[in-house]
């Protein structure tokens, strides 16, 4: 038979795996304690008949123990499940201790609305957005990027080594004596056809900008000798005879040519007797053309041209 007073007594004053000490006052680190002291009514140990209500994943749970099952330690607890509904689960607690303590009954109670109000809390606060802490492990993020650095260094001298094996196979260092990988040739050869095309595309593309730049020297002079053509365009009028353009023209006729009007004279002064006859020539008097030389800065002026 337990001695509820001998237990006490014990933990009490020695040594207890379950108790905490602060400076103010003493805890229980028991799971099954209904208010988390410690102290002779609320020790789980020290006590034959205790009762307490405890959550697991969201249900709460009524555990008792009895005096009747302290020889049975596998079955020392009896569980009892509550209620979602807190109305139903008060009754439930009132039904299973009707016949325990005062203290043991108003401390169950207690608990059970302290554990609905967190429940209700947590369904509340996972139906909001949560932001999730990930801890940064600062000596695997460091090795990791020395294992980096270190497997860019290994493939730069990589690359660079397979550079210089095909230079030398190009230089035929080697020779044909040695037989090197299928795919490392075939890979050496697709990256010379690709700096061919990038070649001839630069050489195509020079040719294109040359032609471009020479059709456009080539409008331009077009355009400038056509600016040119029509400032010296040149406006020829119709002649139309005048007394004072014959006088002009007799005079310029005279002007020019003497022993023709001295003929003429001698002529007119023979009698008509004494003339020779014979086919006379034909007098050519060509018309006196204006021409107008149009220009934008100098005003226009017309000269006379006389063929």
């Amino acid at each position: 038979m337990q001695h509820d007073d001998v237990i006490w007594s014990i933990i009490n004053k020695t040594f207890c795996q379950y108790k905490s000490q602060t400076k103010s006052q003493k805890f229980c680190r028991n799971e099954y304690n209904l208010t988390g002291l410690c102290n002779r009514s609320s020790c789980p140990l020290a006590n034959s008949q205790y009762a307490t209500v405890r959550e697991e994943d969201g249900i709460c749970y009524l555990y008792m123990k009895t005096i009747e099952r302290a020889a049975f330690p596998a079955k020392l607890w009896e569980k009892v499940k509550l209620s979602r509904n807190f109305e139903k689960a008060m009754t439930q607690l009132n039904e299973n201790l009707v016949f325990w303590p005062g203290f043991i009954k108003q401390k169950c109670k207690q608990r059970l609305v302290k554990i609905c109000q967190y429940l209700i809390r947590m369904r509340k606060l996972k139906l909001k957005r949560q932001k999730k802490l990930v801890p940064l492990q600062r000596k695997i993020e460091r090795r990791e990027r020395r294992r980096e650095e270190k497997a860019l260094v290994a493939a730069r001298i990589d690359n660079h080594i397979e550079k210089e094996l095909l230079d030398r196979l190009k230089q035929g260092t080697y020779g044909d004596i040695y037989n090197f990988s299928q795919k490392a040739f075939e890979k050496a050869i697709e990256h010379e056809v690709v700096d061919d095309e990038d070649v001839e595309k630069e050489v195509d593309k020079e040719e294109s900008d040359e032609e471009e730049i020479e059709a456009e020297v080539e409008r331009e002079l077009e355009e400038e000798y056509d600016d040119d053509e029509e400032e010296n365009r040149v406006f020829v009028e119709d002649f139309e005879e005048s007394d004072d353009d014959m006088e002009d023209m007799g005079d310029e006729d005279l002007g020019d040519d003497d022993s023709s009007a001295e003929d003429s004279s001698d002529d007119d002064e023979q009698p008509p007797s004494s003339k020779k006859k014979g086919p006379k020539a034909p007098k050519s008097r060509k018309p006196r053309l204006e021409i107008e030389w149009e220009t934008e800065t100098e005003p226009k002026e017309k000269q006379k041209v006389s063929s």
